[in-house]
């Protein structure tokens, strides 16, 4: 089916359009959104959030860039959506506990493993991807996007709204910081 006749089966409600494109675009959407989530269970949830909005709006899609990318835009927002929620949500708790016996939050992160890194580098991949969720949010889009999506520089763009040259600069930077505190990590360490 070509991309064309997808959108249109899509917009006319067609099952099979819909299904043929959860079945062409759901990988790409869920290792986006687990880059950016560094959580399967919620990288999950949030994969299908995005087909729904997808499915929902359709109708609202323009052709001005690929459908990928559009798809791409959703998958970000809404991952960025869940992790503004989660930090409420954990910042609730831990204002709860403070009336609690040992004042720590009640809701810990769960360590979080890529599921694409070799066993042997489970470890510097955890550190990797902890450092990653600690970079400022555009830098975090644009890094993941690009290094672990391996998206081109234009593509990131597109779907961040913003120039080549910003997208540029927002990876160099983000390479900058990942290296300052990793080296201040291994430092520490030994």
């Amino acid at each position: 089916m070509t991309e064309q006749s997808l959108i249109e089966g899509l917009r006319n409600g067609d099952d099979s359009a819909f299904r043929e494109l959860v079945d062409t675009r759901q990988g790409l959407v869920f290792n986006t959104v687990l880059g950016l989530l560094q959580n399967q269970e919620d990288a999950e949830d949030v994969t299908q959030e995005v087909f729904i909005k997808v499915f929902e709006s359709i109708g609202q899609f323009k052709g001005g860039a690929a459908l990928s990318t559009w798809i791409y835009r959703i998958a970000v927002t809404r991952s960025l959506e869940h992790l503004r929620m989660k930090k409420r949500k954990k910042r609730f708790a831990y204002l709860t506990s403070l009336f609690g016996d040992d004042n720590e939050p009640l809701h810990e992160p769960k360590e979080f493993n890529h599921p694409g890194i070799q066993l042997d580098n489970r470890e510097k991949g955890r550190i990797l991807f902890r450092e990653i969720a600690k970079l400022p949010e555009n830098q975090k889009i644009a890094f993941v996007l690009h290094k672990l999506e391996c998206l081109s520089y234009q593509e990131v763009a597109d779907i961040m709204h913003t120039t080549v040259a910003a997208v540029e600069s927002l990876i160099h930077r983000a390479r900058q910081n990942l290296r300052k505190t990793l080296m201040e990590f291994y430092k520490q360490q030994h």
